[in-house]
């Protein structure tokens, strides 16, 4: 396996565990303090207190923002491979 292959799969795992703190998050609660989840720039405070993500913006921004990423992964190593493989028929 070439590094560039190495470098997707080590993302696509990166991605799939963001996924999963993400569903997590979104039934039990659990990783609202995760750093995947932290403002750009000023967290939300409410009596002195960092509030969580609200969770709406979890399923309808968050989620749909890493799948698509996930989804594009998928897509470069089909094509890296898909390339490799031409490659290797060729010569």
């Amino acid at each position: 396996m070439n590094p560039k292959e190495k470098a997707i799969l080590d993302r696509i795992k990166h991605i799939e565990d963001a996924i999963v703190k993400g569903r997590e998050y979104l039934e039990t609660g659990a990783h609202a303090d995760w750093h995947g989840f932290r403002p750009l720039f000023v967290d939300k405070i409410r009596d002195g207190k960092v509030l969580p993500p609200h969770k709406d913006w979890v399923k309808n921004a968050w989620l749909p923002h890493q799948e698509k990423k996930l989804r594009e992964a998928h897509r470069t190593l089909e094509k890296l491979t898909q390339k490799n493989k031409e490659r290797r028929t060729k010569t």
